[in-house]
């Protein structure tokens, strides 16, 4: 009997749960389409070859013959180093040879540039409008991400080291709308050995290998300047598996699936608090009761008001516990303070017993406008 790679049979089980809750659900039935996101990495790759090879058997048991459904894949060129294209024809070609169809390239405009959420942030608001369009013309019931539980821990650290919230600390959620990430219970190096047990080549992106030995890295960037998640993933979680044990990555993946857990009931508590806080307003204005605010839980009102902030255009990534703070004071601390200045040209006052969340004025053609919304913490 021939042996089964351990790595292909954990991400072949990851796949089959993720399709199978799909097929449960009734959002997935036979013939629908699937899309992978491909980069040409070891783990969309490796997400790539497990798709394909569960898609002829979802929801396949000793009742059930199971069904077929279609998988595809989505390669997005960002166009942001030399020969991205070449890069990206490789990946849509690896992608076929596993057997994927349709396989979809598609090139995007990653604005970089002053008022942008930096080149991090703004290649992953490209690349998820991309996948967005793709999945709605092609008619795509669920986009696949090949995100590991390496991801989610240095998603977890990025969070600590920024000084976030419940909610950042919780990563990258398994599901969320079309998007979901059936490998988040994976290690990298388990998505590296399936691609050898296929018999895939991978590409290593190089803005994910830190320098060695002094040497510029990609473009001369130094060691320094190299991504966030880069120096994470190449220097700190090496430095805490020495020190604490080789669990580290796995542990503070479990910290983000229970975090989320609490950060999701608090966030439903905290949306109710915000409806029956809510005034009908008069314009396009947010008014709400400051009497519900101030006599709920600290935990619950200080989620409520962040959500109004976000409801009146306060670009996400922008909006910190700082203007949080400010917002707060003028419900449990009102001094007659003024005007509270918010990320994205909001405002926000208080008046006769209600505070006023009011939206930046429209911006004269020509004229400069706020920066763009930095997106959730996701890759």
């Amino acid at each position: 009997m021939a042996r089964v790679d351990p790595a292909l049979a954990a991400a072949r089980a990851a796949v089959r749960a993720e399709l199978g809750d799909l097929a449960r659900s009734w959002r997935l039935t036979p013939g629908d389409l699937v899309l992978v996101a491909c980069s040409g990495g070891a783990d969309s790759l490796a997400l790539a070859a497990a798709a394909a090879l569960e898609a002829p058997r979802v929801g396949r048991s000793v009742r059930s013959p199971g069904f077929a459904v279609r998988v595809g894949a989505v390669v997005v060129d960002h166009g942001m180093q030399p020969g991205s294209a070449a890069v990206a024809a490789t990946a849509a070609a690896r992608a076929r040879g596993l057997g994927l169809d349709p396989v979809l390239v598609r090139s995007v405009r990653v604005d970089a540039g002053p008022g942008s959420t930096g080149p991090e942030g703004a290649a992953r608001s490209a690349r998820y409008a991309a996948l967005d369009d793709v999945a709605r013309e092609a008619g795509a019931v669920a986009v696949l991400l090949g995100h590991t539980q390496d991801d989610q821990a240095e998603s977890v650290l990025l969070g600590l080291a920024r000084g976030s919230g419940a909610r950042s600390l919780a990563g990258m959620p398994r599901r969320r709308g079309r998007y979901r990430r059936p490998f988040l219970g994976l290690r990298r190096a388990q998505t590296e050995a399936v691609c050898a047990a296929v018999g895939v080549d991978f590409w290593t992106d190089p803005t994910n290998l830190l320098p060695v030995d002094g040497v510029d890295g990609v473009d001369g960037v130094a060691g320094a300047d190299a991504p966030a998640r880069t120096r994470v993933r190449a220097a700190v979680v090496p430095v805490l598996e020495d020190a604490l044990g080789p669990g580290v990555v796995e542990s503070l993946a479990r910290t983000a699936d229970q975090l989320r857990a609490d950060a999701d009931a608090l966030d439903a508590l905290a949306a109710d608090l915000l409806s029956a806080a809510t005034v009908p307003p008069a314009a396009s204005e947010m008014v709400l009761d400051v009497g519900p605010l101030a006599e709920a839980h600290a935990a619950l009102r200080r989620r409520a008001l962040r959500s109004a902030a976000l409801a009146v255009g306060c670009p996400p990534g922008a909006t910190t516990a700082r203007h949080v703070d400010a917002l707060d004071a003028l419900v449990v601390s009102w001094r007659g303070q003024g005007t509270v200045h918010l990320p994205g040209d909001a405002r926000a006052l208080r008046a006769c017993g209600r505070l006023y969340l009011r939206p930046a004025e429209p911006h004269p053609a020509g004229a400069a406008h706020p920066p763009a919304p930095t997106p959730p913490l996701e890759e």
